[in-house]
């Protein structure tokens, strides 16, 4: 899998955060994905944007990555 980079805070507090995965999902994934934004990009990755309130909001989104 791939990288992670924290962005700025939404107005809201939330920690908005990328993870870039090599390879397109297939659209069956995006319930699993639920609440997050799925991009796919012209180079061939993927690219899951979402707010995470917590580290522990984090934590799970990475285990479900991984």
């Amino acid at each position: 899998m791939s990288e992670k980079h924290a962005l700025p805070k939404y107005n809201d507090g939330l920690g908005l955060y990328e993870i870039r995965i090599k390879g397109h999902l297939s659209k069956r994934w995006t319930a699993w994905f639920d609440g997050m934004t799925i991009t796919l990009e012209d180079n061939g990755d993927t690219l899951l944007t979402s707010p995470v309130v917590d580290q522990a909001a984090l934590h799970g989104l990475l285990k479900k990555v991984a």
